[in-house]
């Protein structure tokens, strides 16, 4: 018997993996091979690999139900984060649901920068899962991370993480933009910047949160909000860093010099473009 997805119950995990990646490709899946195999090693409990040493090993008619369901589901394109409910970030594993926007390896320079800064005391604003708040308070020693976030569906799956992880003593999540006051010594955030219009995968627009993903009618709407908020507002840090999306770099450069930051400079990724910008809160000369 098999399921409408083609995949028979109780087939080789070979066949079964067959099988997705062909409806995969056909349905125009960027990477058919490794989302298939992804999935199933998730279903199975079994290590990737075990598909090359052991592709005869029939699945458990379960196993067979559970792939073929995950498969239909992708064929809708949705995420394969939703579909599994979890993504890794960096050294954590992370409950990932509609709710929330999927962690991306390029938000890891915002970690990057913050052990580079080795803060005692972090502000992450529009935290959505809390990954990058959470592989922060993870990955350095002590350090208290405030996060926050407007949505507060969004509030919930952090502090869901954040009490799985073991972290919810020295992360505190808050619906909304900006604490009302606060010193820190390094703000980070990860804001919408797409643009309205903008065209994007399926998996994005029609999967992740609108409230997440888009920063208004030029994409830089909602970063120039927040940096106004803080310009006019009760926090004090030393440093910030945002991350942008593609050739964004010199006009929010500019955004950020604006609300009172200096030494201002775009990071590039590893292909060279320019993905996280960083400012550096003037200091007074002491007075002699």
């Amino acid at each position: 018997m098999s399921s409408d997805a083609g995949i028979p119950e109780g087939a080789p995990q070979r066949e079964a993996l067959e099988a997705a990646v062909e409806a995969f490709s056909a349905a125009g899946i960027q990477m058919p091979k490794l989302d298939a195999e992804v999935m199933l090693a998730s279903i199975t409990g079994r290590d990737r690999s075990s598909f090359i040493a052991s592709p005869e090993t029939a699945l458990t008619p379960s196993q067979s139900r559970s792939f073929s369901t995950a498969v239909r589901r992708r064929l809708r394109r949705e995420p394969v984060a939703y579909i599994l409910g979890s993504k890794g970030f960096r050294h954590i594993d992370l409950i990932v649901d509609p709710r929330v926007l999927i962690p991306r390896p390029e938000s890891e320079m915002l970690v990057e920068l913050a052990i580079e800064q080795m803060p005692g005391r972090v502000l992450e604003i529009g935290t959505g899962s809390g990954a990058i708040a959470l592989a922060v308070a993870d990955e350095i020693d002590g350090c208290e991370v405030v996060a926050t976030d407007i949505s507060a569906d969004a509030i919930a799956v952090a502090r869901a993480n954040g009490i799985t992880l073991g972290l919810d003593d020295r992360v505190e999540f808050i619906v909304g933009s900006l604490p009302e006051s606060g010193e820190f010594d390094l703000i980070l955030g990860n804001l919408p910047y797409v643009a309205h219009g903008e065209g994007l995968a399926p998996e994005i627009r029609g999967w992740e949160p609108d409230v997440a993903v888009f920063g208004g009618k030029t994409g830089y709407e909602v970063i120039e909000e927040v940096l106004t908020e803080l310009a006019s507002g009760d926090i004090e840090t030393a440093a910030i860093g945002l991350e942008i999306g593609h050739g964004q770099a010199e006009v929010v450069c500019g955004l950020v010099e604006a609300a009172g930051f200096t030494d201002v400079k775009a990071w590039p990724d590893l292909a060279g473009i320019g993905r996280v910008v960083v400012g550096y809160s003037q200091v007074p000369d002491p007075v002699d």
